[in-house]
């Protein structure tokens, strides 16, 4: 029985962690401020920085930050937003639920939407394109960006998994009219609970937003918009300072474990999608594309080794998507890679032993084409 290798590994970060979270809890009690305060200011202002962005308003998910930034930029019925059918059903679920109609474009074989196919669905009702940036890789911003700009197209940047990445010399949650983030436990900022932001270089947007996670309250007496409760939680604000000054050290220990992973994998059975030049991939997951997915993921379970599949089944093909109209054989690129991706363990708490170890084990199974 080989070594096991967990998927992820909350106990070691909070052993990592442990004096500096406790401090920064204690803080948040010992001052009384729950709602609010200056540790939420402060984060908002550490990531504008990080960024490199004007505004960064605090929500409390990244599902709330894709819906309340699109009301912001003023997205509703109507309108039409292209995303790719690959995501996390949350990007498209956002679209819905201001009103919007989601347009799906292919991806390519990085697992990003392709340009082409996003210019191909433009409609005279196309008021925006949602990029996601899947795994911790930017989109090709480039490209997309050309085509906002022709078409005069709002562009959102579902950034869920790429805090910290960068493309060419730009931060992820920089290129677009808004930035859409999640510190959800599982990314690579991580809360301890749920926990968002948004990204916007335009005041109003920001304005806006500010007001609507707030019930529209200007002050304590005066409502000017309709708005919801998403405020971000003061101690997971804390918490977040506290990992935002580790998040360097986070994504040069999941760097080194995906070249290790690139060194020792063979490409003979496993495609991993390389890393241009200009790209910096922060590796929220280190997403895999291989023959008998299924069997493969059995093999390392009973290996004591963690995997995921993210997404197994695209969007639209879900069964709330019916409505949409999209059957099987709709984005051949996404459906061939749903079959076929495996997320393999990345945290920053391996070491090369372990990643050796799920090597080894995928070699084991190739070379035996055992399942068991």
């Amino acid at each position: 029985m080989s070594r096991p290798v967990p998927f992820v590994n909350f106990p070691a970060q909070f052993a990592e962690e442990r004096d500096e979270i406790m401090a920064a809890v204690e803080g948040v009690f010992a001052r009384g401020e729950f709602v609010g305060g200056p540790d939420v200011a402060l984060l908002e202002s550490e990531l504008a920085a990080a960024i490199a962005v004007p505004h960064v308003v605090a929500v409390n998910s990244g599902t709330d930050a894709l819906i309340l930034g699109m009301r912001a930029l003023g997205l509703g019925p109507g309108d039409e937003v292209i995303t790719p059918p690959n995501s996390f059903v949350a990007s498209t679920s956002a679209i819905v639920a201001v009103g919007a109609t989601p347009v799906f474009a292919d991806v390519l074989p990085d697992q990003t939407i392709d340009p082409e196919r996003v210019a191909a669905a433009i409609t005279p009702r196309t008021r925006a394109v949602m990029v996601v940036h899947l795994t911790g890789r930017i989109a090709d911003m480039d490209a997309i960006g050309a085509v906002a700009r022709r078409h005069g197209l709002f562009v959102i940047e579902d950034a869920a998994q790429s805090m910290g990445s960068r493309y060419r010399d730009r931060m992820s949650g920089a290129f677009g009219d808004i930035g859409c983030f999640s510190a959800h436990p599982l990314k690579n900022l991580n809360a301890a609970g749920d926990a968002g932001f948004i990204t916007t270089p335009h005041d109003q947007v920001a304005e806006k937003a500010r007001l609507y996670r707030t019930i529209g309250l200007k002050d304590r007496n005066t409502v000017v918009e309709w708005g919801t409760v998403s405020r971000l939680d003061t101690l997971q604000a804390a918490i977040l300072r506290l990992r935002l000054r580790r998040l360097p050290s986070v994504i040069e220990r999941r760097r080194r474990n995906a070249a290790l992973y690139r060194a020792r994998l063979d490409p003979a059975h496993v495609f991993a999608p390389p890393c241009l030049d200009h790209e910096f991939n922060t590796f929220h997951t280190f997403v895999v594309q291989v023959e008998r997915r299924d069997d493969l993921q059995r093999f390392l379970t009973g290996r004591g080794i963690g995997t995921g599949v993210h997404y197994p089944v695209p969007i639209h093909l879900q069964p709330v998507a019916r409505a949409l109209g999209h059957g099987p054989g709709s984005f051949p690129v996404t459906e061939a890679q749903a079959g076929r991706i495996l997320s393999l363990p990345i945290h920053q708490f391996l070491d090369e032993d372990d990643i050796a170890t799920v090597c080894d084990a995928i070699a084991a199974f190739h070379a035996t084409g055992t399942e068991g």
